[in-house]
Order: C-alpha cells, then structure tokens, then sequence
C-alpha cells in the first residue's frame, strides 16, 4: 500500500489595516499568537504561525496592513507584507463586509494582477453583513477577479468567514490544504509560531500599552525585551524597554505615580504567563528615542528590517 503524501505550504495573509487578518490566525491556531486592536496598523512584522491537520502542515504569515506609507516604519510594514508574495504557495486576500471600505482595496488589488500562485478572497466579517446583502457582495468582488485576470479571474476561491465567531473556518482551512502542494514538515508537530520569546513577549507588551493610550503615541511605541531568565523559586524575570519618540510621550507612559505603566506590566503579565506557562516577574522600563520611525539605525534596532 502506497504511503499517503501530505501537504505543506507558506500561506500569506494579506489586507487593509483592520480587516481581521491577526483575528484569523488566531482562530486558526486556537490560541493568541498575534496581537489585535482597534487601532489600526498595530501588526508591524511578519507573524508566522503553524497549523498541523491530519500529517498536513499550514504555515501562516500574517501580513501588516497595506496603507499608504508615511514614514520608513510605514514603509517597512508595507514591504514587509508585499515580499511574502515571493515566497508563499498561496495568498489569502482579505476583505471585510463593510460596504464603504471596497474603494480603498485598490492598492492591493492592482499588487495582486501579476500573483500567478492562488489567490483565496475571503470576506471576513459576514457576521455583521445584513441579510440579502452578502450574494451581492460576492458577486462584486468576483466581476473584480474577472476583470482583473481576464482568463480564469483572480480568485481561485471565495470564502466568506467570520474570524471572531470562527464560523468557516474549518472550510477555508480544507481548501487550502486542497491547493498546496505535497511536501515536508518545516517545523517540529509541537511548534505553533515561528517566533523567539522574546519577540512574542515584546508583541504582548505593546499591546496593552497601545490599549491604554491615545492619539499618536500608539504609533511612536516601540518594545525591546533585553533579557528573560529564570529566577527565585522557577519565576520568570523579564526585562523590557518601551521606547517612545517624545519626553512627553514617556510621560504619558508612565502616568501619574507610574499608575499607567504598573496597569501596562499587570495586564501584559497575563498574557506572558499564558504562553510561557510559568509566573513571571515584569521589569519595564521608558526611554525616548527620538525620531525612531524615520531613523533606518533605530529600526534595525528595533527589530523592523526586511
């Protein structure tokens, strides 16, 4: 009897800022991988994460938003979602149910003319589409992929999800194991995210402190975990920088009697110590460097370099 050939393959999630591509992976992955809020542009780098099915093995890259860059950050980010189109088996292009958000789609539509691996559209957010309005929808992103790829269309598959209320999910995940192609496993069956530690715990810092702050100092955070050890009685000690552009900024950071940062530390620590699995012990610390956004040294630094 023949032995069975699984499949393996890069998967890229793609999309506008806020569409729903970090909710997606971390649906797919059962458990929080990537960071996620309101605040549009919060993913910055490349997130991989790993999906084993039945000997078939998924390997996810969620992409930053695609906007139109205003600083080398931004540019960055931008970048670094365009260069998974090099090196994936196939692209999930995401779009959500808002009816008002389908003319800013068009920078990823005109990157997508000359992809020549598939192409899944998924809609995400049907949750919230009202009755009668998603066969409508449907129909105008696939006149989109025709006119696109005169041939065969653009779209190899439409898939509308929800990827908060993980409706669809086990579809969307069946056809992509459907087009990948047979291959090996790139990652050990017991890695679900392709990333250092001390990566992931930065990324969970970040995120409650863009939760507690408003207006630009969201977009002038930058995290650095130094060091992670274990100390007294198997207590993880994390030391952690959280960089900002301005004095006032490291201000705002900190808050009064350093209330906001002590509630930043509280509120990272548990998600720390739900993907350690251990008690940790949060040392964070602000500085400002100035004008880090714009500054190629300060992003090579910082961890944002293609």
């Amino acid at each position: 009897m023949p032995d069975r050939k699984y499949k393996s393959g890069f998967i890229s999630i793609i999309g506008r800022p806020n569409v729903g591509k970090s909710t997606l992976l971390n649906s797919i992955l059962s458990k929080k991988v990537t960071i996620i809020s309101k605040k549009p542009q919060t993913t910055r780098n490349r997130i991989t994460g790993i999906k084993n099915i039945n000997g078939n093995q998924l390997i996810f890259l969620d992409t930053p938003g695609i906007h139109k860059p205003k600083s080398n950050l931004n540019q960055f980010m931008v970048e670094t979602a365009f260069q998974t189109f090099k090196t994936v088996d196939l692209i999930l292009a995401m779009m959500d149910s808002d009816e008002n958000s389908k003319s800013h789609n068009k920078i990823i539509f005109d990157a997508l003319k000359k992809i020549k691996i598939p192409v899944f559209l998924i809609i995400n957010k049907i949750d919230l589409v009202k009755k009668g309005k998603l066969l409508p929808l449907i129909d105008y992103y696939q006149k989109i992929g025709s006119n696109l790829k005169k041939d065969n269309g653009l779209w190899s598959e439409i898939i509308p999800i929800s990827a908060l209320q993980q409706d669809y999910i086990d579809s969307l995940l069946n056809k992509i194991i459907e087009v990948l192609p047979e291959g090996p496993h790139f990652f050990p069956d017991d890695i679900d995210v392709g990333h250092s530690e001390k990566f992931i715990v930065s990324e969970f810092i970040r995120e409650k402190a863009i939760e507690m702050t408003q207006q630009e100092v969201p977009y002038s955070l930058a995290v650095m975990v130094e060091n992670i050890e274990e100390g007294k009685k198997g207590v993880m000690v994390v030391d952690a920088i959280v960089y900002v552009e301005l004095d006032s900024q490291k201000g705002i950071i900190i808050g009064k009697n350093g209330c906001r940062l002590k509630e930043i530390g509280k509120k990272a620590r548990v998600d720390i110590e739900n993907w350690l699995g251990k008690k940790i012990y949060l040392n964070l610390y602000v500085k400002v460097k100035k004008g880090w956004r714009n500054s190629s040294r300060d992003l090579r630094e910082l961890g944002y370099s293609l």
